[in-house]
């Protein structure tokens, strides 16, 4: 039997539930303009004339914010997996029974989302949720299923009859990437960024405690000091230096202050608990284990365990496994030089005054923190939006496909690579204060082709409530 042809209905970091924070008056509301707009989407192209046998949708990636919310440990009470002390603090964690109890709540409050995709998938359609970052728990077989089932119950409202089986065969989960010969490669892509790649795609596993999933410095830091810490939100925050951080010390007053610092230091334990994990002898375990399904992955798609070896040695490791990874993505070296540099000013004066050329000896110290400062800024890189453009050209030649898609960095881009194309999504995720660069509402289109296939960057337009071209070319093939 040969597979239907479809054309693909792409976009990607919607964030559902990253407002869902239980115990913080000063979180941030998300904007119910996303959800409308989003549901008027996919009613779109619903109901737009067929090009091929049907559509799929592929979310590429932070469809559900498992990582942005925050459920009180009160919801436990359905949970099997004990609460471990900075669960208590900060939330349920990402357990699968955890992650099943956010699921549940992200499908109350967003439920008309869900009776959209239902609804698509109602009428013969297809959908694919590419794993990323924040949608990690989506790793456990249980929130896969819970998904599926809502989906069902919810296309199977009313007189419609559904053949059960066949509907759910149309969703599929990726916990890596969507390939599509010859026409496109899909992957969120995390694993470019340091600071939120996971050492074993296929096996995203705490070493320190399998029953829960690894975490990466951009889910500590967001739980243990950015969600609690009024004046940071989830967009935005990693972009702030030393001294964006101490101007906010400083604002927040000096309990606030402190607070905040006390905050940083656990921040700091936590990263180092996790580092000890990656040399643990169960981390060696959880790389066999990766083995183990990257062989298992190659056989299922025919892609051949070599390519798949080549596609892991373009990920970056997590920043989290070295110690000056550590120090250097919670700012630690930055200001540790800052205070030798004071501390040696402090030093010239007290025994320079003695001294001839104490001038000149403090405009050294000055040269010479301000050249180290600005390399170690250099190194510091927090943008992965190079890193992920810097493998399109890479990807293509693994895939042979003319377009390759990421999301992550919620910058909307199409950049020539070679005979491809590299195009990133941009972001569906906006709050109330937020600046309109954190949400785009936009996505591609492609449709089967006998030749070349073609692709179309749009955004939703709220106004006139349909696409538009992102780009003056809407012809990217």
């Amino acid at each position: 039997m040969s597979c239907p042809s479809e054309s693909l209905l792409v976009f990607s970091d919607v964030h559902l539930g990253s407002d869902i924070v239980d115990g913080h008056p000063h979180r941030v509301m998300r904007s119910g303009a996303i959800d409308r707009d989003l549901i008027k989407l996919i009613a779109h192209y619903r109901s737009q004339p067929r090009v091929a046998d049907r559509w799929r949708i592929v979310i590429a990636g932070d469809f559900i914010d498992f990582i942005g919310m925050s459920v009180s440990p009160t919801s436990a009470a359905a949970a099997l997996t004990e609460l471990t002390d900075e669960e208590r603090q900060h939330g349920l964690g990402n357990a699968a029974d955890h992650a099943r109890l956010k699921l549940q709540r992200v499908l109350d409050r967003h439920g008309d989302v869900f009776d959209a995709l239902a609804a698509f998938l109602a009428e013969g359609n297809a959908l694919t949720l590419v794993h990323g970052n924040h949608d990690i728990e989506f790793h456990w077989d249980a929130v896969k299923e819970d998904l599926r089932n809502d989906l069902l119950a919810r296309a199977s409202r009313g007189e419609r009859a559904l053949e059960a089986e066949e509907f759910l065969g149309r969703i599929e989960f990726s916990p890596w990437f969507f390939l599509r010969d010859g026409v496109a490669y899909i992957e969120h892509g995390h694993q470019y960024d340091p600071f939120c790649s996971f050492a074993y795609v296929m096996a995203p596993l705490s070493p320190l405690d399998p029953r829960r999933i690894a975490r990466c410095v951009s889910d500590v830091l967001l739980r243990f000091v950015v969600r609690p810490t009024k004046g940071l939100s989830e967009h935005g925050h990693e972009k702030m230096g030393a001294l964006d951080y101490l101007m906010l010390g400083v604002r927040l007053g000096v309990g606030g202050g402190l607070r905040l610092g006390v905050r940083f230091a656990r921040a700091v334990a936590e990263l180092f608990r996790l580092r000890r994990g990656h040399v643990s002898e169960a981390a060696t375990a959880l790389r066999k284990e990766h083995e183990r399904r990257v062989a298992l992955l190659a056989k299922a798609t025919r892609i051949g365990k070599a390519r798949l070896k080549a596609l892991l040695r373009l990920q970056m490791p997590p920043i989290s496994h070295s110690i000056h990874g550590i120090l250097a993505s919670v700012l630690l070296d930055r200001i540790a030089l800052g205070m030798a540099a004071i501390l040696a000013l402090f030093a010239l004066v007290i025994f320079g005054a003695f001294q001839g050329h104490t001038l000149l000896a403090g405009l050294g110290v000055l040269i010479t923190w301000s050249l180290l400062h600005r390399h170690l800024t250099k190194l510091r890189k927090v943008d992965p939006s190079e890193q992920l453009a810097l493998r399109a050209d890479a990807l293509a030649q693994l895939f042979s496909v003319p377009f390759v898609v990421m999301g992550h960095t919620h910058v909307p881009t199409s950049i020539p690579a070679g005979d491809t194309t590299y195009i990133n999504l941009g972001s569906w995720a906006e709050d109330e204060q937020a600046h309109s660069e954190y949400t785009t509402r936009t996505h591609v289109v492609i449709h089967p082709s006998a030749g070349k296939p073609k692709a179309l960057f749009q955004r939703w337009d709220s106004e006139q409530e349909g696409p538009l071209p992102f780009t003056p070319d809407t012809n990217l093939g």
